[in-house]
């Protein structure tokens, strides 16, 4: 069991529990009373299943001791809200009165970061706009040879047609398939990339004003911990689109392939019937469809990019106000969550034989 407990992450924990907390709203015991249902103990169970599939006994247990804990929490967070505002109101004044001398080095310093990533981000924008590009393009002329080999087929006899439509419909697929894995294949190590500068900038802004926040470092760490935060999640949701993008153009290519299947099983009179159109519009469908795919994911990479400017902006908008945002709020709770599930976690942990 303790060899199994390594497969628990406490980030899957509190992430699942915080999406309920996010969800459910405010009112303290309407959530409580939710939290008992079944779809959190569902999904609590299922990633414990997961986790611990050799450690079933040990999975129950946890998870009949996690539902309560949730309940607990959740009523601990909403006590906590107020006194966690206040921090962070007290943090931003603080550091804005600290700030407030420099306050023309502070904003050079976030404009200069800001071009900076503004610079960094164009080449990555651009890469993923050709990758996308080449990649639809690639897609496109794998699937040309099948249009042409259908068209071909329709020249023979109704039973050898017959016969070879359904394997010929196996192919397609699969190459629609691969074509759409080795898309996203391309795709996302870009993200990965981009994660990664959003860390280099962040901590360029972090060098950039601890000079200018001496005595006040810890709620300059704080700003910039949510900002990273937010940036990160830019990007895994960056990431998340374009994986979405790549199975919405494998669901739109897929029934090329089932027509062709369903074709298969009528009879030779009106074999050709149904095929003849769908053999002159195999090349349009594909062309049209991956066009459409093109129009949707090349632009991802700038949309990133407004949207990490934006972050920025709001972080300087912040240091001249004193005034914090609900985004600091939910970060403070979130990852007041985090550390309240680890803990648990940490006392669940089953003992060593």
């Amino acid at each position: 069991l303790a060899g199994a407990w390594a497969d628990v992450n406490p980030d899957e924990v509190a992430s699942v529990l915080w999406k309920y907390f996010t969800e459910l709203g405010s009112n303290a015991k309407e959530t409580v009373d939710q939290l008992q249902q079944a779809e959190i103990t569902k999904q609590l169970n299922t990633l414990l299943e997961t986790k611990l599939q050799s450690a079933n006994s040990y999975a129950e247990d946890l998870q009949r001791r996690l539902v309560p804990f949730a309940t607990q929490l959740q009523a601990r967070l909403e006590q906590d809200s107020q006194r966690l505002k206040e921090q962070i109101r007290q943090e931003l004044a603080e550091l804005r009165a600290k700030l407030a001398p420099y306050a023309d080095e502070v904003h050079q310093q976030i404009s200069t970061n800001i071009r900076q990533l503004q610079a960094k981000m164009s080449p990555y924008a651009e890469e993923l706009r050709s990758q996308v590009d080449r990649g639809a393009g690639e897609l496109q002329r794998v699937l040309e040879p099948y249009a042409t080999e259908l068209r071909d087929r329709l020249q023979d006899n109704a039973e050898s047609i017959q016969a070879s439509l359904s394997p010929y419909a196996d192919r397609l697929q699969q190459q629609i398939d691969s074509g759409v894995e080795t898309l996203k294949e391309r795709l996302a190590p870009l993200a990965d990339e981009l994660k990664a500068q959003v860390g280099q900038s962040v901590e360029e802004l972090r060098r950039g004003l601890s000079p200018y926040a001496q005595e006040v470092q810890d709620g300059l760490n704080r700003q910039l911990e949510s900002l990273t935060a937010q940036m990160e999640r830019a990007a895994e949701e960056l990431r998340a689109r374009l994986a979405a993008s790549s199975e919405e153009l494998r669901a739109q290519l897929s029934p090329l392939a089932q027509e062709l299947r369903q074709a298969a099983g009528s009879d030779a009179e009106s074999l050709r019937q149904r095929l003849a159109p769908l053999a002159q519009q195999l090349d349009e469908r594909v062309g049209q469809t991956l066009e459409a795919f093109r129009q949707q994911a090349a632009p991802f990479g700038e949309a990133f990019g407004r949207q990490l400017v934006e972050r920025l902006e709001e972080v300087r908008g912040k240091l001249d106000s004193g005034t914090a945002g609900v985004e600091d709020h939910l970060q403070l709770l979130e990852k007041e969550v985090r550390d309240k599930v680890a803990a648990f976690l940490s006392t669940a942990q089953p003992a060593e034989n």
